[in-house]
């Protein structure tokens, strides 16, 4: 809240009825005999002040920034017009305006909280959190309760990339003032920037009243590989805001936990919402796969790449699921799909070629066959050494029924 200094009577008396107005609490009726002094007297500093102070408490913040123009004008330097107009000039989102003009009012009087903090809520508006930090420093040393002030150092701090220097005093300002609480959460958001998870998941698990910081705990901890801590915080959020987030989350924690049978009804509730959510279909099909679903994660793989053609990677789950299903002329199908969309992958070759030995019945289809490992031979380069050695056996079982 922006506090404005009335001239005192002793600089040059103002109207005393629109002191009086002021008094009352009628700014509009101060305003407009304030205006009458300041018009019979263009040289009168103190009325255009007051006049000013009248229309600010109106929020007339450009009428008023004039004004106080106008007093400086007149008396260049006048400490409290300079603090007045900065302050005004931060409310209109003018901090590169403001600065000038708070920097002088701090330097006239570098005891006063009010010209320190706003100077430095100017600098850090405008990227000088490294020269907003010792301003804030001198308000927090004038008034160690101010919670803004506080705050304020940390932020700059924070700003500069000191996040452990800087976390000391969000944390003082939330003690100072419980108002000041959600700083920690932006403090949280800046550990997970730094990679600082754990840090980042003890703010979170202080706030087990906001949905928004429950949910973020959640999903951090399933990032984290900590699952089984995530889940009754992902349960809550899903019960407070069954959203698809949520939903997708508390599916993925299930599924980290070993506890896919949980899946099913969560992915059920999160495709009610979102039917045509390609991703949301393609995480049910995985789901279902790895239940042993494979007709069930089949038909979702259909429908993702009805929704979405160009997705590589669902053509691919469906020619896996489909090869375990028999249904080879799909898996053939899906294969080339993902070839033609250059995605192709060593694992996709030796699918093919497992697929194609299936379904040979003479000397012709086991020769694509035999191709078809020799071709994911030519790329696996020793990494797949397990399928690498079942393709050789193959191949070898292969020839000899090629040269029988």
């Amino acid at each position: 809240m922006i506090a404005h200094l009335l001239l005192a009577l002793s600089l040059q008396s103002p109207s005393e009825d629109g002191i009086k107005a002021l008094d009352a609490g009628k700014p509009a009726e101060a305003e407009a005999l304030f205006a009458k002094v300041a018009a019979a007297d263009p040289t009168d500093f103190s009325a255009f002040f007051n006049l000013a102070f009248a229309q600010s408490i109106q929020n007339k913040d450009a009428e008023a920034s004039a004004n106080y123009r106008k007093v400086l004008a007149l008396k260049p330097g006048l400490y409290e017009a300079e603090l007045n107009l900065g302050i005004l000039l931060l409310r209109q989102k003018m901090p590169k305006d403001a600065v000038p003009l708070l920097q002088s009012a701090a330097t006239t009087k570098p005891d006063q909280y009010r010209p320190n903090f706003y100077l430095a809520e100017a600098l850090i508006d405008i990227n000088r959190g490294a020269d907003a930090e010792p301003a804030y420093r001198r308000a927090f040393a004038i008034n160690p309760k101010s919670a803004e002030a506080a705050q304020g150092i940390g932020q700059a701090l924070l700003n500069q990339g000191k996040t452990a220097e800087g976390a000391p005093f969000i944390e003082q300002a939330a003690s100072i003032d419980p108002s000041f609480q959600p700083a920690l959460l932006h403090l949280a958001s800046v550990y997970e920037a730094d990679k600082n998870f754990d840090a980042a998941i003890a703010i979170y698990r202080r706030f087990p009243n906001e949905a928004a910081a429950r949910e973020r705990l959640g999903e951090l901890l399933v990032e984290t590989g900590k699952a089984a801590s995530a889940i009754p915080e992902l349960e809550a959020a899903v019960k407070a805001s069954p959203s698809i987030a949520n939903l997708t989350a508390l599916a993925t924690a299930y599924l980290q936990n070993k506890q896919p049978e949980k899946c099913q009804p969560i992915m059920d509730a999160a495709l009610r919402l979102e039917p045509n959510n390609g991703d949301l279909r393609l995480l049910y099909g995985r789901l279902l796969r790895d239940l042993r679903k494979f007709d069930l994660a089949a038909s979702q793989f259909a429908l993702v790449v009805k929704l979405n053609p160009q997705s590589a990677e669902a053509w691919a789950d469906l020619a896996m699921v489909t090869v375990m299903l028999e249904r080879y002329d799909i898996a053939l199908q899906a294969l080339d799909k993902v070839k033609q969309l250059n995605a192709e992958k060593p694992g996709h070759k030796y699918l093919r070629a497992i697929t194609l030995d299936k379904i040979k019945q003479n000397k012709q289809q086991a020769k694509l066959a035999a191709a078809a490992y020799q071709d994911f031979l030519n790329v696996a380069g020793g990494k797949f050494p397990d399928e690498e050695f079942k393709a050789r056996q193959r191949m070898k079982i292969l020839d000899r029924e090629i040269n029988k």
